[in-house]
């Protein structure tokens, strides 16, 4: 029959490919048909037609190229038949394996991403970077997205890694959630939103961007179907996949499954016996001819015999334990072979010799009754049914049917250990008569079927009983009798044996299976269960024979012949015999397979399908294959081939296959492979350090051309080979095989040495092997490979120092090699950049060549400074790739990674010394490069204050301490000429909000020699509503506070230093400060010197001004001055102090200005005193005038002057200066001053009258004073002090003496009813 996957086309294929190979012209002699090497044409050649035409010695002969031709052909020729041998052996292992099964604990690969793949992904993140999907991402996502792109997408490593192979989907996946993790752990808290439902809610939109415009669905469905494969595959499948591993051609694939008869089990397990009894038998030609292989001691040699007879013994054990029936009842008995059947003594034959009651076979009979033609005796109406029982068994009834229409269809099941079973069949009819006890049977018929009888129904002629009329009765009746599993044929035989079977008699025959190995034929009676004689087939060899003189009975013979026993066979038919011949020559396991005497030149010479009229169908395919060239491959003797080079090949063809398939198997073979190379070594013979020595050999071969291989891969295979090399002298090796071969040894010592080698290698480019940590644990895997490659056996440990000693000469080779390459980037990518700013961009590309080049060879300092930076970017971008990807895997070797780093900062300390040398002197350009590297370098456990960092801290040091001095020199001049030059009028706040600025540049000159001052920003006033200090103060305060801002975020990394800068950037700024103080106190003094004396004076903005740059020098001296040590904490507070002796001065010397000025007025009124000849005239003369005329009131102006000037200037004071404390404290000051003034004045004048106008303009200035200071917020304690309540008093007594004596004071009182204005 057909293979089960083969199909009506390819049958009709197979048959087009005959009708060609047969019409096909033979030309050119002998030469090599093109078919048996184009793809294009499927037939084949027999083998015999392979042989080269000898070349002819004529003027004639073939040119060089012809016969470059021939041998190519010659050896692709040899190559096809070596394949096609190997898939006969890989077919079997499949068809029938006995030792292997598929696993199914193996890791599930992932699908790779191949270049367009990765390709296409590229496209989708920069479409969803560009907005052009319909993802709602926040700014956070879209960055982490973007620097996601930047880093791993378009990595040329990445790149790489998709070029070996080794990159998958889950890969890219965890890249980005490894990328996001700390891009969300550092994100604020958000009350009712966890990190983890951020981190899920990127994750799904990353998929979704990933994934792109698929549907979902459909790629979870072909994900589902490709892993399934990927798991367990059937028989048909692995056929499938070994044609395409092997190159085999889908109709030699089906010759070869027909022809090899794969889907006979019987078949199959019979070839294992042969094959296993070769094996033995080539054990036996070695151990006596000793062609051993060469081995490390003599001792092995018979080692080795034993070795190949124990694992011969184990597939036995194998094979035994095979079911013979699927789901069958009977167990079977457990009989070992022994090494040579032929020449077994009488009490192993004893003991291994079966019984009767072994034999136990098991029958179901299917009885179906149709129908009863014939019965006319009975009337129409009578009822009629069957009974059927099988000899022995139960007895079974049909339903009732009337004698006109008796068809039932109905079956009866019988289970039964008889081969000959007698089935009887009854008809009855049901008694009419009262006193009948039974049914009236009107006929019966006994049949006696077979496995080989008919299973169709058909009519059988019914024995009548006695009193029926109907003589004629037939009944339509089918038995159908199944085949148990472990009867393999059965039929009708003449024999005569010596032993059993003297008589030459026809005899029914079976042929059962006991176990895998135990085979017997039985003869059997009817109605019998167990067999009459039996033969156990062990040792005898069937075979063809002609007829035997003197035995009649019989057509075609064949005999079963042992030493010292033959028994003949004689079937009636010779389709017959050739199926009882072959069914034997599986059982007995013989090496001869017999073959038709005549048979098989008349099934040739027929031709077309007439040979399958008397011939079985295994014939047939048989004789086709042979037709076709196939038969060398499918008779050739297993034993008979170098299986370890075999093997080697398949290995390696089934690797190559492996890694192009579409998983990212990283050399890891499929279950299915595994399971076929399992099954290949077990049943052939592989030693397994053979397969993973040749294993290793293939995949060391893939790695060197860059594939990603799986170094756990390469550790299992490794510790296998060191194990069986270097195990004889530690214990039992893992395959359990103790020999070693010479060949074995010296090749595991080179594969060791390549290994070293390649690991080395891998763990110089670790950064280029490994990409971003994938494969995930594939470099932590590696180090443990190469400490395992270090060990000279398998149980003494390497010491650590020399393992150390290795992986520190790897990463220092690390180091140059990462940073050759980084310095190759950047120069790539300054190029780059540089091209595309240059305006000949859009010119040819020698063009932009040659003005590359030329921009390259004038490169200026700042150039050179800002691609130095740039490196130094990538330079802490690598640093920390291999701190978050690959640090882990080096957590045993942490200090050779921190060697490693310190190595590389080195290389790169060269290229930035020389960037730093070429730059002019007393530049700062360069403060950038150290913040970057220092920001880094001081937050490493392990980096900082290292190599790198203190070399670092040595070049910048004094530029640090040149910086400082030039602008204290700076700072100084800009306070001499700023306060020189000094307005007073306000400027905004600068220093209270501070924004994120570059300080200033201190001018690039050699001496500090006419440095100019720095004006203020632009900026400046748009920083506060508020006035505020001079402009020269600001200016001063945040230079100040931004020199200190850019030291501090300098964070010099060496602690002492950092404190000494920090003591004498506070020391300085004490300094300048207590300079600003004095020089505005002493402009401040000036100020008021200058001013008016009399009520006519107002408080000036400068004035305020200046308060208010007291007031800032007191808060920046809080913050530029501070300290933490105790001394400069002393000399901080007297920084204060000296600011608060300021203020009190400044407020001192503005209420002395207020009181000379009250002084003025008093002055004035002093005129009107009693008894001065002034006041006499005076009042005389008004006296007299407002007789005639309104006289005004003299002395009031003086009043509302100075009540205006105090209302101005407590205005203007509370509007402008900015410190309410320096307010109140002005404010108390000023009114207890001026009220001790009118009381010592009013004390003076105790014995005198006070004048009416005096009374007048005093009690308007004092109770202004009073109303206008208790506004402004003087405490009542203060306003109702001792000195008010005396001048209140004498005031309010003078007014009721002027009440009395002048008549009313016209409206100016004391009282506080006064609605005086």
């Amino acid at each position: 029959m057909l293979d089960p996957s083969s199909s009506e086309e390819e049958t009709d294929e197979i048959l087009e490919e005959e009708r060609k190979v047969v019409a096909a012209p033979k030309v050119g002699g002998a030469r090599v048909s093109p078919s048996r090497t184009s793809e294009s044409s499927v037939g084949l050649q027999p083998s015999r037609s392979s042989n080269v035409r000898p070349s002819s010695p004529s003027p004639s002969v073939a040119s060089e190229k012809e016969k470059e031709d021939l041998e190519k052909m010659q050896r692709e020729e040899e190559e096809r038949k070596k394949r096609l041998q190997l898939y006969v052996f890989v077919m079997r292992c499949i068809a029938y394996p006995f030792n292997a099964k598929q696993p199914t604990d193996m890791a599930r690969r992932q699908q790779k991403i191949s270049k367009q793949q990765l390709q296409t992904v590229k496209e989708r993140f920069q479409s969803f970077l560009n907005g052009d999907t319909q993802i709602v991402a926040d700014e956070a996502f879209i960055n982490a997205v973007q620097s996601y792109y930047e880093v791993f997408l378009k990595s040329d490593r990445v790149s790489r890694m998709v070029q070996s192979g080794g990159c998958s989907a889950a890969d890219s996946r965890e890249v980005f959630k490894k990328h996001i993790e700390k891009r969300v752990r550092s994100l604020p808290e958000i009350d009712g939103l966890s990190k983890e439902t951020v981190l899920s809610s990127w994750i799904a939109k990353f998929d979704t961007i990933y994934r792109g415009e698929e549907d979902p669905r459909k790629h979870q469905q072909r994900m589902t179907a490709s892993a399934a494969s990927e798991l367990i595959l059937s028989k048909d499948q692995l056929y499938e996949m070994f044609q395409g591993i092997l190159g085999i051609k889908k109709f030699e694939h089906q010759l070869l499954y027909n022809a090899c008869q794969l889907d006979n089990p019987d078949e199959q397990a019979a070839q294992i016996r042969r094959e296993l009894d070769g094996r033995l038998q080539m054990a036996d030609q070695i151990a006596r001819g000793g062609k051993f292989p060469r081995f490390v001691s003599r001792e092995m040699e018979a080692m080795y015999i034993e070795e190949l007879k124990s694992s011969v013994n184990l597939l036995m054990a194998n094979l035994e334990s095979m079911p013979v029936s699927k789901g069958g009842e009977f167990k079977l008995q457990k009989l070992k072979r022994g090494h040579n059947t032929s020449i077994i003594d009488m009490g192993q034959e004893d003991e291994n010799q079966l019984s009767k009651s072994d034999v136990v076979l098991s029958f179901t009979l299917e009885v179906v009754i149709m129908e009863v033609q014939g019965l006319k005796s009975l009337a129409p109406n009578r009822i009629v049914y069957c009974t059927m029982e099988v000899e022995g068994g139960q007895k079974l009834q049909t339903d009732q049917a009337e004698a006109s229409k008796p068809t039932w269809g109905t079956q009866g099941d019988f289970t039964t250990t008889h081969p000959l079973p007698a089935v009887k069949v009854k008809l009855f009819t049901e008694s009419t008569g009262v006193l009948a006890l039974e049914d009236k049977e009107l006929g019966r018929v006994v049949l006696h079927p077979t496995p080989n009888s008919p299973k169709q129904a058909e009519l059988h002629k019914m024995t009548v009983s006695k009193g029926c009329p109907d003589s004629d009765l037939k009944i339509k009746l089918a038995v159908r009798m199944d085949k148990p599993q472990n009867m393999k044929h059965c039929g009708y035989l003449w024999a005569i044996g010596k032993n059993v079977w003297k008589r030459w008699k026809k005899r029914f025959f079976v042929l059962v299976q006991v176990s895998q190995y135990t085979f017997a034929m039985c003869s059997y009676r009817e109605k019998k269960a167990e067999p009459v004689e039996l033969l156990q087939l062990d040792g005898y060899t069937v075979d063809y024979t002609d007829p035997q003189p003197g035995l009649d009975g019989g057509r075609t013979f064949f005999n079963a012949v042992k030493e010292g026993d033959t028994v003949i066979f004689a079937s009636d038919d010779e389709q017959d015999r050739i199926l009882w011949v072959q069914a034997m020559y599986r059982a007995t396991g013989q090496s001869h397979k017999p073959v038709p005497p005549t048979q098989v030149q008349k099934l040739n010479a027929k031709g077309g399908t007439a040979p399958q009229l008397d011939a079985p169908i295994s014939q047939f395919y048989a004789d086709r294959a042979q037709k076709h060239g196939m038969d060398e491959f499918i008779s050739a003797n297993p034993c008979s081939f170098d299986h370890a080079s075999l093997f080697e090949m398949l290995q390696r063809l089934t690797l190559d296959h492996r890694l192009n398939d579409s998983y990212s198997c990283l050399g890891w073979f499929s279950p299915g492979q595994v399971f076929v190379l399992d099954e290949y070594c077990a049943r052939n013979g592989v030693r397994g350090c053979h397969r993973h020595l040749c294993y290793l050999r293939d995949l060391l071969e893939r790695a060197e051309n860059g594939a990603m291989i799986d170094p756990t891969l390469l550790h299992y295979s490794f510790a296998f080979c060191a194990s069986h090399v270097h195990g004889n002298r530690y214990g039992t090796r893992p395959d359990g095989i103790g020999t070693v071969s010479v060949d074995e040894k010296e090749r595991f010592e080179g594969i060791k040495d390549r290994l070293r080698v390649l690991l080395e290698n891998q763990i110089t480019h670790f950064r280029y092997c490994f990409p971003f940590g994938r494969p995930e644990g594939a470099l932590k895997a590696t180090l443990s490979l190469l400490e395992r490659v270090l060990m000279k056996d398998i149980v003494t440990p390497v010491p650590q120092e020399e393992v150390k000693n290795v992986i520190r000469k790897c990463l220092e080779q690390a180091a140059l090699v990462n940073y050759q390459r980084l310095s190759e980037y950047a120069k790539v990518e300054g190029k780059k950049r540089e091209m595309y700013e240059h305006p000949v961009f859009c010119l040819a590309s020698q063009v932009m060549d040659l003005t590359i080049q030329n921009v390259g060879r004038l490169v200026t300092p700042a150039k050179k400074l800002e691609d130095t930076i740039r490196l130094a970017e990538l330079v802490i971008e690598v640093l920390q790739q291999n701190e978050e990807h690959h640090a882990e895997a080096f957590a045993w070797w942490s200090d050779l990674m921190v060697e490693h780093a310190e190595t590389f900062l080195s290389l790169y300390a060269v290229d930035m010394d020389a960037a730093l040398e070429v730059q002019p002197p007393d530049s700062w350009d360069s403060f950038p490069l150290f913040q970057l590297l220092n920001d880094f370098l001081r937050v490493d456990y392990n980096l900082c204050n290292g190599k790198f960092h203190k070399h670092l801290q040595d070049l910048y040091a004094p530029l640090v301490v040149r910086y400082v001095d030039l602008m204290e020199s700076s700072i100084a001049q800009s306070i001499h000429r700023g306060f020189e030059r000094e307005t007073w009028e306000p400027v905004k706040s600068l220093t209270s909000n501070l924004p994120i600025v570059n300080l200033p540049k201190v001018p690039n000159v050699a001496v500090p020699v006419n440095l100019p001052s720095f004006s203020t920003p632009a900026w400046m006033t748009a920083m506060s509503d508020t006035d505020n200090g001079s402009g020269t103060s600001e200016d001063l305060f945040w230079k100040l506070d931004a020199l200190q801002t850019f030291i501090r975020d300098l964070h010099w990394p060496e602690e002492e230093f950092g404190k000494h800068l920090e003591t004498r950037l506070k020391l300085m700024s004490s300094d300048m400060i207590e300079s600003c103080v004095k020089r505005t106190r002493a402009a401040f003094e000036a100020k008021l010197q200058r001013s008016s004396r009399t009520a006519d004076f107002r408080v000036p903005q400068s004035i305020c001004t200046m308060f208010n740059v007291m007031v800032d020098a007191r808060a920046q001296s809080a913050k530029l001055c501070a300290m933490e040590l105790g001394q400069e904490r002393q000399y901080h507070s007297q920084i204060d102090n000296l600011i608060e002796e300021t203020v009190k001065e400044m407020i001192t010397l503005l209420v002395a200005k207020f009181v000379v000025i009250l002084e003025s007025v008093l002055a004035k009124l002093s005129r009107y005193d009693e008894g001065t000849l002034f006041s006499s005239f005076l009042s005389f003369t008004v006296k007299a005038a407002s007789k005639y005329v309104d006289v005004p009131k003299p002395g009031m102006d003086v009043a509302d002057s100075y009540v205006t000037f105090v209302r101005h200037s407590q205005d203007m004071l509370r509007d402008k200066v900015n410190e309410e404390m320096y307010i109140e404290r002005l404010f108390d000051q000023w009114y207890t001053s001026t009220m001790n003034l009118l009381g010592t004045w009013l004390t003076d004048r105790m014995d005198l009258q006070l004048h009416v106008y005096q009374l007048k303009i005093l009690i308007r200035i004092v109770k202004k004073k009073y109303r206008d200071f208790r506004l402004q917020g003087v405490l009542d304690s203060t306003l109702n002090s001792k000195m008010y309540d005396t001048v209140r008093n004498r005031l309010m007594l003078e007014e009721a003496t002027a009440s009395v004596r002048e008549g009313g004071m016209q409206g100016i009182s004391m009282k506080d009813s006064d609605t005086e204005d």
